[in-house]
């Protein structure tokens, strides 16, 4: 027989609870520790393992003076397909700035000319206006910098607890229940406010360049606490990720195609002009389908990204952590092309939030990557993600500050005998690969309604596998999963269009009939919301 588990009561009460250690996250909690907040972060891996970490094409924003705020928008709305909320779109590229300067101000390097940031140019934008730190490495550097400020700030980390569920009482957020991966233990954590930043849901799908903790947790826990969610169909896929047998999940940024890499087919043609005059600057859902189609005409498993066009010296010191990854792996990216395939890289829905980064449950807000804020639509713009992150997290302290003393959550009961159902590690294991397998063949880059409904009926039967509210940490972070990605499933089914990252090949025109969001919410079912 389990043991059961301990579980603790409330005990202390923190101004704000942070779920999740990216970008959003941890910028967020270390501005309300500066502000005076009682602040507790909770992580499910380390403090510094999120998809942040790996972000390579850097911060886009209007920071050049042959720049604006109007051309950054205008790009933005323009990959957006018309799906972005313009007053969000306007928030992001006004905003965005003042963050870049506040990131300074903590101590991010920011790679510069005789004091002068250096920005790039990346695919889809008209501007150069993309800034790095560290070349290729901005994602690693923001995240060192801030993690180190959290160490020393925060009042509480708990890293290696998984989110259970979020506490609500009375219509509002009042704390999470979490579940040590380590010890048999469950904590309750009361909160004034709670702020969701757990990330993306790459890792629900077979190839992805998402690190472990991806799993899409964020949106299932604000579904099941009444949260509404919003555009979950669209996930963005990465064109060029590292493809070799093997390797870890390594994307290859789209800045080297900014700077005249090429994408070539087995025969070393250039394919990508018979899809787009852009070529390799078309946007990303343009570029990943461009070379799934090629992939599945040749029969390939990869196409070859071609560095060579870029000065060797040039590519060493403006990617350093590409060329080092690809040396490692036996590739001269100065000397031979690099073998690259599409995989899921970035969630463009999510947790539906307004300016504030507040959701529909109060006490509770969504940023990063969890959230659906608008400012993505059906595309999202390279190197938005990391300024969105920055942008609503700072919101959403405001919000959370503003809102004044929310009350206390009161006598929670006594707490019910919690007992780990073992899942095996075997079963855990043939679920999970099965569910990125369904989700990568049904819900992938192209679509149609067979696929999505055959896809729908494997996460049902998937699901019926694990209780409806779990404990052991693997069958949690599955049911997580599973929950999350028949909710994208539901709504892609019900996109009967092709729209930026959402392709149907059963309906490949886009419609204007779908121009608005598919919202969906625990007890209303979907909903959809005409712009």
């Amino acid at each position: 027989m389990s043991q059961p588990l301990r579980q603790e009561g409330p005990g202390r009460r923190f101004d704000l609870v942070v779920v999740g250690s990216g970008s959003a996250g941890l910028f967020a909690a270390v501005k309300a520790a500066r502000a005076g907040l009682r602040v507790a972060v909770l992580t499910k891996a380390s403090l510094r393992e999120c998809s942040s970490r790996y972000a390579q094409g850097g911060i886009a924003a209007a920071v050049d003076p042959g720049d604006s705020p109007r051309l950054h928008a205008a790009d933005t709305l323009a990959a957006g397909r018309g799906l972005c909320d313009p007053e969000a779109v306007r928030t992001l590229v006004e905003e965005g700035p003042r963050r870049i300067h506040e990131l300074v101000e903590l101590g991010v390097r920011f790679d510069t000319q005789d004091g002068v940031l250096l920005v790039a140019r990346e695919a889809a934008h008209s501007r150069s206006r993309v800034v790095h730190a560290g070349g290729d490495a901005t994602g690693r550097e923001v995240e060192e910098l801030l993690a180190t400020r959290a160490r020393e700030e925060v009042e509480l980390i708990l890293e290696e607890h998984a989110v259970r569920r979020l506490l609500v009482a009375d219509g509002r957020c009042r704390g999470v229940e979490a579940v040590s991966l380590r010890r048999p233990e469950v904590r309750r954590l009361e909160a004034g406010a709670v702020l969701l930043a757990t990330g993306g849901l790459g890792r629900c799908y077979r190839y992805t360049t998402n690190p472990a903790p991806a799993t899409g947790d964020g949106i299932w826990l604000a579904h099941q606490a009444g949260a509404e969610v919003a555009n979950l169909e669209f996930v963005q896929f990465h064109p060029t990720a590292l493809a070799l047998p093997g390797a870890p999940p390594f994307l290859i940024s789209e800045a080297v195609r900014g700077e005249g890499a090429l994408i070539l087919d087995d025969l070393g043609e250039r394919f990508l002009l018979e899809a787009d005059p852009a070529g390799e600057l078309a946007g990303r859902d343009v570029v990943a389908r461009a070379i799934s189609r090629r992939m599945e005409e040749r029969h390939l498993d990869h196409v070859w990204l071609d560095l060579r066009p870029i000065p060797a010296e040039q590519a060493k010191v403006r990617f350093p952590s590409i060329t080092a990854t690809c040396a490692s792996h036996g590739i001269d990216i100065t000397r031979e092309p690099v073998p690259v395939a599409p995989a899921a890289h970035y969630h463009m829905g999510g947790v539906r939030t307004d300016l504030g980064a507040a959701t529909t449950v109060a006490g509770l807000y969504a940023a990063g990557e969890v959230a659906s804020t608008g400012v993505h639509g059906a595309n999202r713009l390279a190197s938005n993600s990391l300024l969105e992150s920055l942008v609503f997290s700072a919101r959403a302290l405001e919000s959370v500050m503003g809102a004044g003393e929310s009350p206390a959550l009161g006598e929670l009961g006594p707490a019910e005998e919690l007992r780990p159902e073992a899942l095996g590690s075997a079963a855990g294991e043939r679920i999970r690969a099965a569910l990125r397998q369904t989700m990568w063949a049904g819900a992938g880059i192209t679509r149609d309604q067979e696929g999505l409904e055959q896809a729908r009926t494997q996460l049902r039967e998937l699901a019926a596998e694990l209780p409806e509210l779990p404990v052991e940490p693997a069958a949690l972070e599955l049911r997580c999963m599973l929950g999350t990605s028949g909710l994208l499933v539901e709504a892609a089914a019900y996109r009967e269009e092709s729209r930026g990252a959402h392709y149907r090949r059963d309906h490949p025109a886009a419609d204007d009939r779908f121009l608005g969001a598919v919202v969906q919410q625990r007890d209303r079912g979907l909903e959809f919301r005409p712009s």
